[in-house]
């Protein structure tokens, strides 16, 4: 959950929590990404979200959100120095780049907070923003310093201790979060506090309570905002990583049924149709996700389902796109080694370059996610040993993740462990037997060996 704060997360690991971006310089990055998509992209014609809002039939909140920064844009224009619409406009475009996942306003909204904090270095509203593109940024420990500034300046201000939060979580201050989280619900049970305890329970372990908070996040916000939206469709996942998938499809698909072509809720479709082995309906709603914006995330999700389907021409043409859109949200100052790390070490890509990447983004991010990539890529480099040791890092908040089950267990087995390498396999299919379109199958035919 795929990751930016845990309201971001789960897109981002997702969340592969891939964060999801903006362009450095608008006309030119969209010359970019119209010629990477038009090279590249062979899903039907791509409606690149911009242009099509106003006809389609997109989300409401995406509509609302571009009529607001288009009216905020009119305003500062004519009054170009004024602190509170430079902050005002980059709120919204942080808010946009949720919605439609185009990292050039992130720049953007890197400008305009510049120049407010220029005004004025004490405004608690460009503080917290600016602390939330850090995240989004993968920028964790800018962020964590913009946010205790933002608590020295207020420290009754519950956003600010989101954000110490967040970047307390990516860092590996996990006591530090917890409170951080604490104090921010204390302060304002709304949908991003509660979403933000229910991912804390979700690391330490706490199924029942992560989900008990998210349905409270579900209901925090308007029915048919974005922000409830998101949270009905974080809910789903919660469900599915349990092996919950009748429970998971119900909610993504009331999340369409009140927020119609919601991205998020497309791709937990097709991941449950996948899951069930219904390849061709999994296809349509990634393709029908994609058609809106390429996330890597749902690219490689897609690519996935292609290659447990058999079809790995398809497959590969998904996994070639990855690298190109990767370097549009390097170019708008995201941090994407860990998720690419990832990927890379999942398709065997450059095994020792892969396994320096994943210790460098280690390094900036030493949370248990970081950990676990980092033991992935060692393994597929051959360096069990240590492996194993980062491994055991990963599980040690005893988060219940059938993917790091997945991952001992293999890591087990090379260290001629298999009693424990069928502990950790049994662990992930138990948990969920579905945990993985790639990994799944493999767990079952490594413990049917295992009980020969």
């Amino acid at each position: 959950m795929n990751h930016p704060s845990p309201l971001d997360h789960f897109m981002t690991r997702t969340q592969i929590r891939f964060p999801f971006g903006r362009f450095t310089s608008y006309l030119i990055q969209a010359a970019v990404v119209l010629a990477v998509l038009g090279a590249l992209w062979y899903i039907d014609p791509v409606g690149w979200r911009k242009s099509n809002v106003v006809e389609s039939t997109q989300d409401v909140s995406a509509y609302s959100t571009l009529t607001q920064i288009e009216n905020l844009q009119g305003r500062l224009s004519q009054d170009s120095q004024n602190a509170q619409l430079q902050v005002e406009l980059a709120s919204l475009y942080l808010q946009y780049v949720r919605e439609t996942g185009d990292p050039s306003y992130y720049t953007k909204a890197d400008g305009l907070l510049k120049q407010a904090l220029a005004t004025n270095q004490n405004d608690l509203y460009a503080l917290v923003q600016r602390g939330n593109l850090a995240l989004a940024r993968h920028e964790f420990k800018d962020a964590l310093a913009w946010g205790q500034k933002a608590v020295a300046v207020n420290d009754g201000h519950w956003l600010a201790y989101g954000i110490v939060g967040d970047a307390n979580v990516e860092l590996g201050n996990y006591d530090a979060a917890q409170q951080a989280f604490d104090k921010m619900i204390s302060l304002r049970p709304d949908t991003s506090s509660y979403a933000r305890i229910s991912y804390m329970r979700e690391l330490l372990g706490n199924m029942d309570g992560a989900i008990q908070a998210m349905t409270l996040a579900t209901r925090a916000g308007l029915q048919n905002s974005e922000s409830s939206n998101w949270a009905r469709v974080q809910l789903g996942h919660l469900y599915f990583n349990i092996g919950k998938i009748d429970q998971a499809e119900l909610l993504y698909q009331s999340s369409l049924d009140l927020y119609p072509n919601y991205i998020h809720a497309l791709a937990g479709m097709g991941r449950a149709r996948a899951a069930r082995g219904d390849y061709d309906r999994a296809i349509y709603y990634y393709k029908q996700a994609l058609r809106q914006i390429p996330i890597p995330e749902y690219i490689i999700a897609l690519g996935d389902v292609y290659q447990a389907a058999g079809n790995t021409t398809e497959a590969q043409k998904q996994y070639d796109l990855v690298g190109a859109i990767q370097q549009l949200y390097i170019a708008n100052g995201v941090d994407t080694d860990m998720e690419l790390a990832l990927f890379n070490a999942d398709h065997h890509i450059a095994p020792a370059q892969t396994a320096a990447q994943a210790r460098a983004a280690y390094e900036r991010r030493p949370s248990i996610y970081g950990a676990d990539v980092l033991a992935w890529a060692l393994y597929q480099n051959g360096d069990y040993a240590e492996a194993e040791k980062f491994s055991e890092r990963a599980l040690a908040l005893g988060t219940q993740d059938a993917l790091k089950f997945f991952h001992a267990g293999m890591i087990a087995l090379k260290r001629d462990d298999p009693p424990r390498a069928r502990e950790f396999l049994q662990k992930a299919l138990a948990l969920n037997p579905h945990f993985s379109l790639l990994y799944a199958p493999v767990a079952q035919q490594t413990l049917a060996q295992l009980a020969r």
